[in-house]
């Protein structure tokens, strides 16, 4: 009788994906709570499935020789090193579409937070201060500028037409829009965006996209959310462009290191931070555990993956 591969689940999942998984033609071994019981996991493993917490680097997959298959329950892969396993010829898959009524629902209430200036007077109010007046403005009229024109950023589009908001994006890799967004340069998005909001892919050409240069460039008192990667923003340089005045304000779900250790950022009254809570409804943690284990299913039997991500250089 052939044996089962085995399925490792080196992080939390979905409690229904994670039983569903375990009636499939595998044996899963589920090292999750126990972080210290995966080195003696991977000789193995056939198929790995991670969130953030493991990093599939060169050193885990050299110690995995059986490893075939690396399902993220989530968006982004840059915690995976696809150079290593393209070498080995491990296929990677995520969970694509999982978080992105989350993430464009945080990214919405950024917006209203930000442009109505509601922190600062939530935190008077519960002081016991009563600071009435006029206070921000209406986010009907304003402009919403997207790094990164992919399924977020048309999720956010679609839920900002109601509001009276124009949207504009920026991404060299789209060629043509599927609503009303108008595709722009980088330089006429950060001019006429009242809020430049970051969806992009961190790769290594777009390290601190977003950095002093780029404030200069904005239009004055405009303000930056980040919902994507932490390295697309220079936060020093970000931190010096709202003391001048220049940036508006910021929201921030993602940092350059996390947990973040800059407190002159997190304390700044202009700032809002969040940690990196973007995907974590229990909605999206559910659909990111189900979308995996389909993806795993998929693969045990032999057909044809939908959420495959191609290697560096490659295509699919």
């Amino acid at each position: 009788m052939e044996e089962l591969r085995r399925v490792v689940v080196a992080d939390p999942i979905d409690a229904a994906a994670l039983s569903r998984l375990c009636t499939g033609p595998c044996e899963v071994m589920d090292v999750s709570s126990d972080p210290s019981r995966l080195l003696g996991a991977l000789p193995t493993a056939w198929a790995l499935v991670v969130r953030s917490r493991t990093k599939v680097d060169r050193k885990l997959i050299a110690a995995a020789p059986a490893l075939s298959l690396v399902a993220r329950a989530g968006v982004g892969v840059d915690s995976v090193d696809m150079a290593a396993a393209a070498e080995r010829g491990i296929r990677v898959v995520n969970a694509p579409a999982a978080a992105t009524a989350s993430v464009a629902e945080l990214s919405m209430t950024f917006y209203l937070l930000l442009v109505r200036g509601l922190l600062p007077k939530v935190a008077s109010t519960r002081a016991g201060r009563w600071e009435r007046g006029t206070s921000g403005h209406e986010l009907a009229g304003r402009t919403v500028g997207f790094v990164g024109y992919g399924r977020i950023a048309r999720e956010i589009a679609r839920r900002l037409g109601p509001f009276g908001a124009t949207t504009i994006a920026f991404d060299p890799f789209v060629r043509s829009a599927v609503d009303t967004t108008e595709l722009v340069s980088l330089e006429v998005l950060l001019a006429r965006s009242d809020i430049v909001s970051v969806h992009a892919a961190l790769t290594p050409e777009n390290h601190h996209l977003l950095d002093a240069r780029a404030f200069a460039r904005m239009k004055p008192g405009a303000f930056v959310v980040n919902v994507a990667r932490g390295a697309l923003v220079d936060e020093a340089a970000l931190l010096d462009a709202i003391g001048s005045g220049r940036v508006g304000g910021a929201a921030l779900d993602v940092f350059e290191e996390e947990p973040p250790m800059n407190r002159a950022l997190l304390e700044h009254p202009q700032v809002i931070a969040t940690p990196h809570l973007g995907a974590s409804t229990a909605e999206a943690q559910a659909r990111a555990g189900s979308d995996v284990v389909d993806e795993v299913l998929r693969a045990l039997r032999g057909d044809p993956l939908t959420a495959e991500v191609a290697p560096p250089g490659g295509s699919q």
